[in-house]
């Protein structure tokens, strides 16, 4: 291998091993044997675990982006509130379903408090968020949504469609309903005309006393 090819064979390597077993829980011994190489080898192209880890962070946001990008070409320029979140909540679902080691990861980092999880909630997290927040602003600004908060709009949608990704990657196959385009499309249903079905909810209680 070129020396460039051997440094992409070990991140990748590293990369399934740190969403196995955290940041703390891997050795570079481990690292060094995933990626069929010597503890020396490793350390002609990362000097410490953290640069490796570092490198990983980096290259896992730069992917992030660009799979959402491209999946952005996929959406009419002209679409609908309707069509637009269909295209989200289906691109937030893709996110957790095409790279379960990245998910893993950023999880295993945010548990740790590794100083990198801060480095991926700001360039990762909430840079889709604040691409989403600016969409809903703007639909704001035309009349064609409530003029809420945009930024706790953004949340409210992402996180409801996240959970159910998050849910089927810890427990596969346990996940009910299965996250897909259906789910998607009832989700979006529900933000979009709430749950209420003569026109608002009381605060009057409702049991069965």
């Amino acid at each position: 291998m070129t020396g460039t090819e051997r440094r992409a064979a070990i991140v990748h390597a590293a990369i399934r091993r740190f969403a196995m077993h955290g940041f703390r829980g891997t050795t570079t011994r481990e690292l060094a044997s995933a990626a069929g190489v010597t503890e020396p080898v490793l350390y002609q192209h990362f000097a410490t675990k953290r640069d490796l880890y570092t490198a990983i962070v980096d290259q896992l946001i730069a992917q992030a982006h660009e799979r959402f990008d491209e999946r952005a070409k996929l959406l009419e320029p002209d679409a609908t509130d309707r069509e637009y979140l269909q295209w989200l909540g289906e691109s937030i679902l893709a996110y957790h379903s095409e790279d379960p080691d990245r998910v893993r990861l950023l999880l295993f980092s945010a548990l740790e408090g590794h100083e990198l999880a801060d480095l991926w909630f700001e360039k990762a997290t909430l840079d889709f968020i604040r691409r989403v927040e600016q969409h809903l602003e703007r639909r704001a600004e035309a009349g064609a949504i409530r003029s809420e908060s945009a930024d706790l709009l953004a949340r409210a949608f992402i996180f409801m469609v996240s959970h159910f990704g998050m849910m089927h990657l810890l427990f596969p196959g346990r996940c009910v309903p299965a996250p897909d385009a259906g789910v998607v499309k009832k989700l979006v249903d529900i933000f979009l005309n709430g749950i209420a079905t003569r026109g608002q909810i009381t605060d009057e209680s409702h049991g069965n006393s």
